[in-house]
C-alpha cells in the first residue's frame, strides 16, 4: 500500500511522469478552463490507460492542494493494485471453486465501498468488480470503513461494467441484481452455482441496460413497504444468502 501522504501528484509533469513509468493512477482532475498543449495530452493519457478524468472548477482543485502550483492538474496514485478479471476468473476454477463476485456499478460513497469491501472479504467473495465512471476513489476512509478488507480482495476496476457481465456469463458465471420489481426472492433462488452480484448507484440503482443483461432479478423481502435499504447493508444481506445456501452444498 502506498503512504496516503504520497498519494497526489500536482501539476503538468509530475502526471505525465507518473503515466511514463507506469504509476497505477485511481484518478486524474483536470482545470474545466484549461486548454492547448497540457489538456490534450492529459485527456490522450486518461483514455490511453483508462484512467478516470474529471474537470472540475479551480476552485475544487485548489481545495484539494492549497496554494500549491498545480497548472489545473493533479492526479492521485492508487492505493491498491488492480487486477484484470481475465486472470482472476480462470484462477478461480482452475483452483476448483465456485466464482462469488461482486459487482459494483455506480457507487460513489467511499464509506459504503469500504462497509462493502469489508462485508465482500468476510463472506469469501473472490473480486470486486467496480466501474471506473462514477466510481468512490479508494480513499484513507475507504481503507478506515473497510477495516483494511479492501487491500485484502482483488479489485478489478473496468471500463465498461456491461462488457465484464458479458466475459462472466461466457464463463457460465449467472449475473444476479436486486430489483423492486422482482418476484423471486433471494432466499429461492440457487446461489450455490458460479454467481457474480451487481449492485447499483445510491441515487439511482442500476440502469435498464444492465438489467437487461442479468441473468436473474432478486428483492431481499422486507417486513413494510418502505423504499430501499442502503447498497452496503443489502450487499450484506445477500452476501450471507451465498454462504448460507453453500454451506448446505
Amino acid at each position: 500500500m502506498i503512504p496516503l501522504k504520497d498519494q497526489i501528484l500536482i501539476g503538468r509533469n509530475p502526471v505525465v511522469e507518473a503515466f511514463d513509468s507506469g504509476v497505477e493512477l485511481e484518478k486524474v482532475y483536470l482545470n474545466k478552463e484549461l486548454r492547448g498543449e497540457v489538456e490534450v495530452t492529459i485527456r490522450k493519457l486518461c483514455k490511453e490507460h483508462e484512467i478516470p478524468l474529471s474537470k472540475v472548477p479551480a476552485s475544487k482543485i485548489n481545495d484539494m492542494v492549497g496554494n500549491r502550483d498545480h497548472q489545473g492538474v493533479v492526479a492521485f496514485i492508487s492505493a491498491v493494485e488492480y487486477q484484470d478479471l481475465e486472470n482472476i476468473l480462470p484462477f478461480i476454477y482452475e483452483k476448483g471453486e465456485t466464482p462469488l463476485i461482486l459487482m459494483l456499478d455506480g457507487v460513489s460513497d467511499v464509506r459504503n465501498l469500504g462497509a462493502i469491501a469489508r462485508s465482500a472479504y468476510v463472506m469469501g467473495v473472490h473480486a470486486i468488480v467496480f466501474s471506473a465512471k462514477d466510481s468512490a476513489r479508494i480513499t484513507e476512509y475507504a481503507i478506515k470503513s473497510s477495516a483494511g478488507a479492501i487491500l485484502k480482495i482483488p479489485l478489478c476496476r473496468v471500463k465498461n461494467i456491461q462488457d465484464s457481465i458479458r466475459y462472466m456469463q461466457s464463463f457460465g458465471v449467472n449475473v444476479i441484481a436486486t430489483h423492486l420489481g422482482a418476484t423471486e426472492t433471494i432466499s429461492v433462488v440457487n446461489m450455490s452455482i458460479p454467481i457474480a452480484i451487481i449492485m447499483g448507484s445510491e441515487d439511482k440503482g442500476l440502469g435498464p441496460h444492465i438489467m437487461r443483461l442479468v441473468d436473474t432479478q432478486v428483492i431481499i423481502p422486507q417486513a413494510t413497504d418502505f423504499d430501499s435499504l442502503n447498497v452496503s447493508i443489502a450487499t450484506g444481506i445477500i452476501l450471507y444468502e451465498v454462504v448460507r445456501q453453500r454451506a448446505l452444498q
